[in-house]
């Protein structure tokens, strides 16, 4: 039996930002989304995320503003929570027990202490029948809330949260679900319902895609499939409502918005525009146009200063007053298919895969961020259907990171498809990759596979492409004899075939000493010193899906998957099968840093993962249904810091972190729970860098460690007799710098108690002098004073010298700074303590 750890599937990097509609701060400066099992928080400006908030165990849905504080935002999750975040500080205030899984969540400002919530009907699992439900929340002290106080409010609610919207300050509000309108209104606690036919005169569909609620009239905007906004007037009365139709958009309406002041409608379809309707002119249309793809959710600010829309691609854009674009939120772009491997570029340890059309993206896993596009095909796209163009099918990078690969192709039905091999260099000016060769037709027919040399470097990097036509062909990189004739480029340097049979897939061994390819149902095995035949492998039969070499300690062993559900391992040594075991894998692929293994397997419609070494016969991690559907891009990634688990099952993550491609392009990684809480930790401490002179400021605050610390650290340092401790150690001032700025004094009352607290300090001096029996000081006396303290300066700087052999000299100080040090000894800080006793 395989020891189980706590590692659960997250979504750690990559996460779709634009699943749910964003919410943007009453003062525009953040930007909420939900990404993944987190809330991410950007900053409108710096487009950097600021905050990120975890703490949910399942999907996030939704996430708003909490209408009575503009500094507090809900989150939903399908963990069947809500949670109540502090989001400018990143703190956890409340969370919500509902006990069911939660698809989206509302609220309206007229509705206090209730926020709205679609869950599945009860007694069905699936989200084809939800119900919209009005949730009381409890004013009690703790933290974890238990919610019981739930209320139906409509019922038969789409699962597109899009399709709920409230009007009139929170009167009423509606839903839409196929081609039914549904209005319900509190007051009066009634409902009606509108229907439209199935299809219109044209044949084109009515089926509603959003609604969206005017903020002071009685107007209900509605989005349908053919492309139509219809308003909605009048609808207080189920026989007297009337609509007025607005087309611009050829295609479906995704996303539908009011401005706050109710001015403007806003709308987002597949054109990738946005449409600005003046209310009640809507002849007058504005337009911002090309954003980049499909417009999804469409937002505004509070103030109206500034508008959001998300995109397909897994963007969000920010635009100020529908006049301009301000800034680019890109996250992990997710196009229809993958057919790229998953990749890891040496140099930035960045993820490499397929990106907008015709592009390959380097996207950051540790920073969560998109940091550029290679445009590949080098040419327009076209968003038109049935049009053939070129697309980037495949890709590779050498071990340096100082070469990449790329095949481009571009089927056609009357004709073959055309194919380009690409080498691109790397360029340390641009830090980006620049064209270096272009092969036109480098096969026949269609490339099945094209890999690197891992071990090669500089002048002697190869590259081996397998195609249809029956051969397999080596590229090197030719230095040319003369200067003249520009720089190194790339040329066929060897081309072999197997009996006429096709070669399907091909890798080299870690030191790349050896070449596996596979021909069907033959494995191959080739010098590439001398391109010498050194053995063949054919059992058991079936076509050879994957191969893989072991590394490091299982570095003899070849693993190969089979079309007949066969996973073998041959021993390169004995030049036999050590063994083979019966599952469909669908992946299979070797970490670069360990001997460890991943094998992605299909069972019963789900996907199950087994961690292992080919040396060893049982598995080291074993987890059933990672994902739903067949996984076919994954990828080891290293870690920046290597992680200290001791556990057998989970130590497979230590130095390296698996991430995969499920078929509804979600990328997700292997967390534990261990790993879970250092980052919850790491995301609420204060960094204070050690290294940033000591200021009158920093002791006020207390910031540097404590002295005794400071010498069991390392006893050679040890802080001067005379230096004083700083003051600001005490838990009053730490609870007041820790304290959320929304729950200090107002800055007015800081103030008056400040200036009391420094005015009270002259005379305490004063009293004390007196009573040391000493009297105040003349301007004589401070001129004595300063000789002394010159005279005190002066001697400080000349020390004996048998002093300095044996003790270390303490830092000679300017006259400057010894006054400043006097006079902040004399400080009183105790108007931190009493403000706070107060």
């Amino acid at each position: 039996m395989v020891e189980q750890a706590e590692i659960r599937v997250v979504h750690q990097g990559g996460s779709n930002i634009t699943f749910r509609e964003p919410a943007i701060s009453s003062d525009s400066r953040f930007l909420l989304c939900a990404s993944g099992h987190n809330v991410k928080v950007f900053s409108t400006v710096t487009e950097e995320c600021v905050q990120e908030l975890r703490g949910h165990a399942d999907l996030v849905t939704g996430v708003l503003l909490r209408p009575s504080n503009h500094l507090q935002a809900y989150s939903c999750s399908a963990d069947g929570t809500v949670r109540l975040w502090d989001f400018t500080d990143g703190i956890l205030i409340k969370t919500y027990v509902i006990g069911y899984p939660i698809c989206s969540i509302y609220a309206s400002a007229s509705h206090d202490g209730v926020i709205f919530i679609a869950t599945p009907t009860k007694g069905y699992k699936t989200l084809d029948s939800l119900q919209l439900l009005a949730v009381h929340l409890p004013q009690t002290a703790g933290q974890l809330v238990e919610t019981s106080d739930l209320s139906a409010v409509l019922s038969d609610v789409s699962a597109n949260p899009a399709t709920v919207a409230f009007g009139r300050a929170g009167e009423y509000v509606a839903s839409t679900n196929g081609v039914q309108l549904q209005i319900f209104f509190f007051k009066k606690q009634k409902s009606f319902r509108f229907s439209l036919k199935e299809n219109s005169c044209s044949g084109r569909s009515n089926t509603f895609t959003c609604v969206a609620c005017h903020p002071t009239d009685d107007c209900i905007a509605t989005g349908h499939e053919d492309g139509k906004i219809r308003l909605w007037r009048n609808f207080d009365q189920k026989r007297e409502y009337t609509y007025r139709t607005l087309h611009w958009h050829h295609s479906a309406v995704r996303a539908l918005c009011f401005t706050p002041e109710g001015s403007n409608l806003l709308s987002g379809g597949v054109e990738s525009v946005l449409v600005q309707w003046r209310y009640q002119q809507e002849s007058q249309q504005d337009f911002l146009p090309r954003l980049g793809a499909a417009i999804t959710h469409i937002a505004v600010s509070p103030d109206g200063a500034l508008f959001c829309t998300s995109h397909s691609d897994n963007k969000i854009v920010l635009i100020q007053s529908c006049v301009k674009v301000s800034s680019i939120i890109q996250g992990l772009v997710k196009g229809e298919a993958v057919q790229t491997d998953l990749m890891v570029d040496p140099r930035s340890k960045a993820l490499v895969l397929n990106g907008k059309p015709g592009h390959l993206q380097f996207y950051s896993l540790q920073r969560d961020r998109l940091l550029f596009n290679l445009d590949v095909v080098q040419q327009e796209f076209i968003h038109q259907e049935g049009l053939d163009q070129f697309q980037v099918v495949m890709a590779t990078l050498d071990g340096a990171g100082a070469w990449l690969a790329t095949v481009e192709e571009r089927k056609q039905e009357t004709a073959e498809a055309e194919l380009n091999l690409k080498l691109w260099a790397f360029d340390e000016p641009s830090q980006s990759f620049v064209l270096n060769t272009t092969v036109s037709t480098p096969h026949e027919v269609r490339i099945t596979a094209v890999t690197f040399d891992p071990a090669a470097r500089g002048q002697t990097s190869l590259l081996v492409s397998c195609g249809r036509d029956g051969l397999f062909k080596a590229w090197r990189l030719a230095v040319p004899a003369h200067p003249d004739d520009g720089g190194p480029s790339w040329t066929c340097d060897f081309v072999s075939a197997y009996h006429g049979l096709t070669p399907q897939r091909c890798c080299f061994s870690a030191d790349g000493s050896l070449l596996a390819v596979s021909f069907q149902e033959v494995v191959t095995v080739w010098s590439p010193a001398s391109w010498e035949l050194l053995l063949t492998l054919s059992q058991p039969p079936g076509i050879i899906r994957d191969l893989c070499f072991g590394r490091l300690s299982c570095s003899k062993f070849l693993l190969g998957t089979t079309s007949s559900n066969q996973l073998c391992c041959w021993n390169l040594l004995t030049c036999s099968l050590e063994w083979s075991t019966s599952m469909e894998v669908s992946l299979l692929l070797a970490d670069p840093l360990s001997d460890n293994m991943a094998a992605f397997c299909h069972q019963d419609g789900n996907t199950d993962l087994f961690v292992f070494k080919p040396s060893e016969p049982r598995p080291l991690f074993s987890q059933k249904a990672v994902c739903s559907g067949r996984v076919s891009r994954a990828v080891f990634a290293p870690r920046e810091v290597a992680l200290e688990s001791c556990e057998e099952s989970s130590r497979w993550l230590n130095r390296s972190q698996l991430y995969f491609l499920t078929p509804l392009m979600d990328l997700l990684t292997f967390s534990t729970r261990a790993e879970e809480e250092r980052l919850m930790t790491a995301s609420k401490q204060l960094v204070v860098d050690d290294s940033v002179a000591m200021t009158p400021f920093q002791l006020l605050l207390g910031k540097r460690r404590p002295h005794h610390q400071a010498a069991v650290e390392d006893p050679a340092v040890r802080p001067p007799a005379d230096r004083p401790v700083p003051p600001g150690g005490s838990a009053a001032v730490r609870e007041l710098l820790q304290s959320p700025a929304h729950v200090l004094p107002a800055a007015a009352a800081l103030c008056s108690v400040f200036m009391e607290a420094l005015l009270g300090v002259a005379t305490e001096t004063r009293e004390n002098e007196t009573s040391a029996g000493e009297t105040p000081s003349d301007p004589e006396e401070e001129e004595e004073e300063e000789d002394s303290d010159q005279e005190m300066e002066t001697r400080a700087t000349r020390p004996e010298r048998g002093l300095l052999e044996t003790d270390s000299a303490d830092p000679v100080l300017s006259r400057a700074q010894v006054r400043e040090l006097r006079r902040v000894r004399k400080l009183d800080h105790s108007w931190f303590s009493s403000l706070l006793d107060s």
